[in-house]
């Protein structure tokens, strides 16, 4: 493992702190300076295309101008942002610094870009991975201490605890070293990233596999207070599960091939979505939220993925179009889950299985079509790779 990829670890692991110690009480801090459900909402929502608009140019920019500058101005970014929000003396003024910390997700595609130029010897998934499961590592202890911190002194010192964590967190981010920018060659130059068919069709399987995974996610509190009778308290405990299985997921399927974790990502969405279909109590909801921990681990494993279809100078670019989908992917679903569950609240699960199924049958087909394997029953051999897509996966079995 090389040194700066522990050093953006261990900044990751801070931020997941420092992050999850007020993320989930965001809505009732909104709350109590004086919003109700439809501003909360509308704030949420803008918070979320606050999220979405800047990854393309992010992209953009990671290739012409580097990758740390970027992921430097976001750490510093979050830093300014939540003190505006500790320090807000209203709610406009709040919802500014929620905004300005929207934004800062134009960090993932450099910081993917990053993590891929510095992983050594590592595979692009393993490197991924790995990083989102320290992030991760971190949003389980967050919300225990924003918790506590907020029953003893109430909302707003959670948003000071945080800064004091992002400062950790930026001083170790301003560690790492820079990394040349590549120029593209001619060719490179003359086989746009438009005009990448592989990877525009990959774009629109990914969008698709999003949107099934996260359609129930946003209203499944929901579902388990109102239809499951569960209290506040055990929905946050299973809420703490879910990001255990982010990071047992990343590790385990993070070292499989990317294609193979790829899919297996999403049938363990799929099994998220069955066992809260059919199931009753936490002897069913538990290993639920266990394994919805996969859509997080396919987020990745899909930026990896698209690593061997695309060219080390359009890297950035790539991944940021593809954040750019799935941040989509994630502002529509929630109104079609709502009708759904406005009609009956369990068929939003059954309606997501169904279309994960479907997702995946296509992306399986995907898979067959690009690598050409001879029989199906042997479609998880090895097999012979470009140039350019080893590369991306690394030196991980092949399937």
């Amino acid at each position: 493992m090389s040194r700066d990829l522990i050093l953006v670890s261990l900044s990751l692991f801070t931020w997941g702190i420092g992050e999850g110690a007020f993320i989930s009480f965001q809505p009732l801090y909104l709350q109590s300076m004086g919003a109700d459900p439809l501003r909360i909402g509308a704030i949420l929502g803008g918070y979320g295309i606050a999220s979405t608009l800047a990854h393309i140019p992010a992209g953009y920019l990671a290739d012409r101008i580097g990758r740390r500058p970027l992921m430097w101005a976001a750490w510093l970014m979050c830093l300014l942002a939540t003190c505006i929000m500790a320090l807000s003396p209203n709610l406009p003024v709040f919802v500014a610094g929620m905004l300005l910390y929207g934004m800062t997700m134009f960090v993932i595609a450099p910081l993917s870009s990053y993590v891929t130029a510095a992983r050594g010897k590592w595979s692009v998934a393993r490197a991924l991975t790995l990083i989102s499961a320290t992030y991760n590592l971190g949003a389980i202890l967050g919300p225990n201490l924003g918790g506590a911190i907020g029953n003893s002194f109430g909302y707003r010192t959670i948003f000071f605890v945080s800064a004091c964590i992002f400062v950790i967190s930026t001083l170790t981010i301003l560690l790492i070293r820079p990394q040349p920018v590549e120029n593209p060659q001619a060719e490179e130059k003359s086989n746009h990233l438009f005009k990448n068919r592989r990877y525009l069709i990959f774009v629109g399987i990914y969008f698709l596999a999003v949107f099934s995974m996260y359609l129930p996610q946003p209203l499944s509190p929901n579902y388990l207070q109102n239809q499951c009778g569960l209290s506040l308290v055990q929905i946050g405990q299973l809420y703490s599960v879910s990001s255990l299985g982010i990071v047992i997921s990343n590790l385990i399927l993070g070292h499989l091939d990317v294609r193979l974790g790829y899919l297996l990502g999403q049938v363990g969405v799929g099994g998220f979505a069955l066992l809260l279909w059919h199931g009753n109590g936490l002897l069913w909801y538990v290993p639920a939220y266990l394994l919805m921990g996969g859509f997080r681990t396919t987020r990745s494993l899909a930026t990896a993925y698209i690593r061997s279809m695309v060219s080390g100078p359009n890297m950035g670019l790539a991944y940021g179009l593809a954040e750019t989908i799935a941040a989509i992917a994630t502002i529509i679903a929630p109104p079609l889950a709502g009708y759904l569950y406005q009609n009956e609240p369990s068929q939003m699960y059954g309606f997501s299985a169904a279309l994960i199924a479907f997702s995946l049958s296509v992306s399986l087909v995907f898979t067959l079509v690009q690598y050409k394997p001879r029989l199906l029953p042997r479609c998880f051999q090895q097999v012979k790779l470009p140039k350019q897509a080893q590369e991306g996966l690394g030196d991980e079995p092949r399937l």
